[in-house]
């Protein structure tokens, strides 16, 4: 028995100094001590103080896209087939709820390419649904599948980004979740601890960054009537109009450009803020192999020719091509290295596929966070003294048998959530209190069990070694039962709901530990000291 005990006891120790190291560390001052605190216990929200965002995706922006892209690829399909036609637009859905009406209508289509044009449709766009209206003329709506898939596609890719962009500022502890259902509003909570000044991160997310090196085909010109007096009033085909980026002291001007870019954001393999020759700030690309390829024998054969960078539909640089150019470009314009930054960092992560909107912004203070952690500690240490002054005047020397239970259930559960870089919250805390109770309630169903077996006339090992046994399955299904509806609470759950349910189900699981091994091995101790023992105060 010595023997194992021995090996129960430095397991004990091992539990209690790994759980020890993962939340202080080792320190070699007072500070230091506070500070690996701080920095292995991740506050949340309400706790460290910080900015609340809410915004919304605006899916409509995705359906206008997928329907302008479908135009231009529908163009080309009835061009290659000598299927003429008079005009070709699209529908203007200005809100969430009338996206999925998102219509194109083709009128002037000739009656004697009616069949080809149908097949066009039936064979390449079979997501659109085609519609008469009457001899000449159709319309295209997106079939009711396709448009959800698109919303929640939308949706998906927007909250991807919007985390590739928080954590790029360094934010790991942020939280991004979606609200409601990806088919529905759109909306997006963003939680960001320690951030008290949300203004550079929504400027960061309000940027879409969409990239596309294109050829200049004409341009620039002082004007939006030049570019058009230039051709008539009618772009080339293939081609598109934009505005460059005003700049102070510098004129605003427009470039004809083609319509299919050579290279876009989805290219990129990494960005990086750097400085020109002249010391200003601009911002290096790198693009991925098969892009740098491409981007080769484009830029050989243009030699001598324009070459624009536009960004978020508007060109920021017009270089003319001096050399072949493979891999590596560069965005110049960036005012401040911070600029520089940013736009790197937005580029990395990707661009937005639609549009967003601010719905709602909050900042906690860091008093007020402060203010909820010591009444969170008070309400935990009242809790706290409370369960052991009942125990001890209950279960006499027995009751500090459940205390030392009792504490390292708490060592091992904020252990647990060092190491899971799990966020402690307000929610959290409540989570940990009630801990308290569940592992009370575990020693003293052990302890009644004991009592009972004690009565019966058992002797004091055989009572304790009954007791433990018979009191294991209720423990069990006590705990099972409510480890099932914390999963529920995590999986339909909000983050503060979420931060509830992790805590409980870590202290539920350390006093699976604490109350049943720890415990038992505490009063193997108590019988190896004193062999003899003919009373247990119990």
């Amino acid at each position: 028995m010595y023997k194992n005990l021995k090996y129960k006891a430095l397991f004990i120790a091992a539990v209690v100094l790994a759980c020890l190291y993962l939340v202080i560390g080792v320190p070699k001052s007072k500070e230091e001590l506070m500070a690996n605190i701080r920095t292995n216990v991740r506050l949340g929200l309400d706790l460290k103080g910080g900015s609340h965002l809410v915004i919304q995706i605006q899916v409509q922006d995705a359906f206008k896209a997928e329907a302008d892209s479908t135009i231009e690829r529908l163009k080309e399909e009835m061009a290659k087939a000598s299927v003429g036609y008079g005009t070709m637009d699209r529908n203007d859905p200005a809100t969430i709820e009338e996206a999925e009406s998102i219509q194109i209508n083709i009128k002037g289509v000739p009656l004697d390419k009616t069949g080809a044009f149908r097949t066009i449709i039936t064979d390449r766009f079979p997501q659109w649904i085609l519609t008469g209206v009457n001899s000449t003329d159709y319309r295209l709506n997106l079939r009711k599948s396709e448009a959800l898939a698109l919303r929640r596609d939308t949706v998906e890719r927007a909250i991807q980004t919007v985390e590739k962009r928080i954590n790029g500022l360094g934010l790991t502890e942020s939280t991004v979740q979606q609200r409601g259902r990806a088919d529905s509003e759109g909306e997006v909570m963003i939680q960001m601890p320690g951030v008290d000044d949300p203004a550079r991160v929504k400027q960061i997310l309000q940027t879409a960054a969409m990239l596309e090196i294109t050829e200049v085909k004409d341009g620039p010109f002082g004007s939006l009537d030049a570019a058009l007096q230039k051709f008539g009033g009618v772009l080339p085909l293939n081609s598109k109009l934009v505005r460059s980026q005003a700049r102070a002291g510098e004129p605003e001007s427009y470039y004809v450009l083609g319509r299919t870019a050579v290279v876009t954001g989805r290219d990129l393999r990494n960005a990086r803020p750097s400085r020109d020759e002249v010391g200003k700030f601009e911002t290096d690309f790198t693009l991925s192999q098969e892009a740098a390829r491409r981007f080769g024998r484009f830029t050989e054969t243009n030699i001598g020719n324009r070459l624009a960078i536009v960004l978020d539909n508007q060109v920021r640089s017009a270089p003319v091509i001096q050399s072949r150019i493979e891999d590596q470009g560069r965005i110049t314009g960036a005012g401040t290295e911070q600029e520089a930054a940013d736009l790197a960092l937005v580029l990395r992560a990707g661009s937005l596929p639609a549009g967003i909107r601010y719905l709602q912004e909050t900042t906690v203070g860091p008093s007020l966070g402060a203010d909820s952690i010591r009444q969170g500690v008070i309400a935990g240490l009242v809790g706290l003294v409370a369960v052991v002054v009942v125990m001890l005047a209950y279960y006499k020397l027995s009751g500090v048998n459940a205390t030392l239970a009792l504490l390292l259930n708490g060592i091992i559960l904020i252990a647990a959530l060092a190491y899971f870089e799990a966020v402690l919250t307000l929610p959290g805390i409540a989570g940990i209190i009630l801990t308290i109770g569940m592992a009370v309630d575990s020693n003293v169903l052990i302890f009644e069990r004991i009592r009972e077996e004690l009565r019966a006339g058992k002797a004091i090992p055989a009572a304790i070694d009954a007791g433990f046994n018979r009191a294991f399955l209720t423990i069990i299904d006590t705990h099972v039962t409510t480890v099932v509806s914390c999963a529920f609470l995590f999986i339909f759950g909000s983050g503060p709901v979420k931060g509830f349910a992790v805590t409980l189900v870590i202290g539920l699981v350390a006093n699976m530990f604490t109350a049943v091994f720890v415990s038992r091995a505490i009063f193997e101790w108590e019988q190896f000291r004193n062999p003899q023992m003919r009373t247990l105060s119990i």
